[in-house]
C-alpha cells in the first residue's frame, strides 16, 4: 500500500506542478527588508494544488521598482533580476508540458515521476522567491551616549587641542547587494524580515563608527560647529569607517547622515575660546588696541571712584608700571615693524637691473653705489652680449 501511496502521490503532485505559476510582491512597507514571493491565484484558477516551494519552468515573476528578486534553490541562490518588469524563469529543473517542446516536457515529466516516488511521492525539492527591499531605509536616530574625542586643529593660532564632542541625528540607509544580505543576514526567512531584526546592532556599530570618521573630519582641520555642514564628507567617512561590516559583511551601505546638533562640554567650549583670545594678543595691533580698551575702561573706573578720582588715577599708574610700563605707543610702532618686515621685496622695474649690492636700477650707473651695468642678457640667436645690441645678429638689447 506505501509503495502504490507513494506512486499516485508522485503522479498527482507532479501534474499539480505542471502550471506555470505567477509570483509577485505587493508594495514593500518601510519596516521590511526581505519577504517571501506570494504564488497569486484567483477562484477562477485550476493551479491551487501545487506545492508552494515550486516554480515550474517557463514560471512569471513580476519586480516592482525599489525591488530585487532572487530564486533560492535548495538553499542556494541560483538566479537574481533587479530590473522592474515581468521576469520569465526557464532554468527551472521542474519540468512543464506548457513550456519547451512537448516530447522533451514529457519525458522530463516522467524523469521527475520517478525521482519524487523515491522520496515517497513528496517533491524532494525547495524552490523560493525573495524580494528584497533596495529603497532608501529612513528615519534611524542616534545620539552618542558619551562624549567622542574630537581633535580641534588651527593652524592660524598654533591651536592643536582634544575636546569632547556630543553628536545626534539621523541617518538612513539601503540594502546595495542582496546576495550579501541573504547570505549573512536574513537567510531563508518564513514570511518576512524587519527592520527592527537588526536596527539595534546596525545603530551600535554606527555610533562606534562615529569616533573614527569625526577624525576624518578633524584632518580636513574643520571645528566642531563646522561639522553640521559637511554632510557629504561625513557619510564617505562613515562608509569608510563601516566598509567591512556593512558592505562587505552584509551588503549594505550609508546613504544619508543629518546631525541635528554637535555640542561640546561648556569647559572645551571656554578652553578654545581663551586659545583664540590669546591668538588674538599676539599681534601687537590688537594687542594695543586692547590695552586702549583697558586703559579706557580704567578711566573710566578712576573717575567715579569713591575715595576720588586722583586715587584713582594713582592706582592705574602704579598697575601700568606694575606692567612693565608697556604702553599702546611702542605697541602699535612694533606692529608697525612687523607688516614693514613681512612686506614682500619690491619687484625690479621691467628693463631694469640689480646690481651688486641689491639696489633695482634702470639707468647706466647704480644708484646706490655707482658701478656701472655689466648685467649680460640672451639673444634670441644663442649669443651671450653685454652691449645694447647682439655682436652676432645684431639684434638690439630688449
Amino acid at each position: 500500500m506505501g509503495l502504490i501511496k507513494a506512486g499516485v502521490g508522485a503522479l498527482g503532485g507532479t501534474l499539480a506542478d505542471q502550471w506555470k505559476e505567477f509570483f509577485y510582491c505587493d508594495s514593500l512597507p518601510a519596516d521590511v527588508l526581505v519577504t517571501k514571493g506570494q504564488k497569486r491565484t484567483s477562484s477562477r484558477s485550476s493551479n491551487t494544488k501545487g506545492n508552494d516551494n515550486i516554480i515550474s519552468n517557463g514560471s512569471g515573476i513580476a519586480v516592482a521598482d525599489g525591488q530585487c528578486m532572487i530564486i533560492v534553490e535548495q538553499g542556494k541562490v541560483v538566479d537574481l533580476c533587479a530590473e522592474p518588469g515581468n521576469y520569465t524563469y526557464d532554468k527551472s529543473t521542474e519540468p512543464s508540458i506548457f513550456t519547451g517542446k512537448l516530447g522533451t516536457s514529457i519525458k522530463e515529466t516522467f524523469k521527475t515521476i520517478g525521482r519524487r516516488f523515491t522520496f515517497g511521492g513528496d517533491t524532494g525539492k525547495d524552490q523560493r522567491v525573495y524580494y528584497f527591499n533596495t529603497k532608501e531605509i529612513l528615519d534611524n536616530k542616534f545620539g552618542t551616549p558619551n562624549p567622542i574625542p574630537f581633535r580641534v586643529v588651527d593652524k592660524n593660532i598654533n591651536l592643536d587641542i582634544d575636546v569632547a564632542v556630543r553628536a545626534s541625528g539621523v541617518y538612513s540607509y539601503k540594502i546595495a547587494d542582496p546576495m550579501l544580505f541573504y547570505a549573512n543576514v536574513c537567510g531563508n526567512v518564513e514570511s518576512e524580515y524587519t527592520r527592527d531584526n537588526i536596527d539595534t546592532q546596525l545603530k551600535t556599530e554606527f555610533i562606534s563608527a562615529l569616533q573614527p570618521a569625526f577624525g576624518k573630519l578633524s584632518d580636513l582641520g574643520l571645528r566642531p560647529n563646522q561639522i553640521v555642514t559637511h554632510n557629504t564628507e561625513l557619510e564617505n567617512a562613515m562608509n569608510e569607517a563601516l566598509s567591512s561590516k556593512w558592505q562587505e559583511l552584509r551588503g549594505l551601505k550609508v546613504v544619508t547622515v543629518a546631525l541635528g546638533s554637535v555640542t561640546l562640554p561648556d569647559e572645551d567650549a571656554e578652553l578654545i575660546k581663551k586659545a583664540q583670545q590669546a591668538a588674538i594678543l599676539r599681534d601687537p595691533t590688537m594687542a594695543a588696541a586692547t590695552l586702549t580698551g583697558a586703559q579706557a575702561d580704567a578711566m573710566r573706573a578712576a573717575a567715579a571712584n569713591e575715595n576720588g578720582a586722583m586715587a584713582g588715577f594713582m592706582g592705574m599708574g602704579m598697575a601700568m608700571n606694575a606692567a612693565g610700563g608697556m604702553g599702546t605707543q611702542n605697541l602699535y610702532a612694533m606692529g608697525q615693524q612687523q607688516q614693514q618686515q613681512n612686506q614682500p621685496a619690491p619687484a625690479p622695474q621691467q628693463g631694469g637691473w640689480t646690481c651688486e649690492c641689491g639696489t633695482v636700477n634702470t639707468g647706466k650707473f647704480c644708484s646706490e653705489c655707482g658701478k656701472p651695468n655689466n648685467t649680460s642678457w640672451a639673444c634670441e640667436c644663442g649669443t651671450t652680449n653685454n652691449g645694447k645690441f647682439c655682436q652676432n645678429c645684431g639684434k638690439p638689447r630688449p
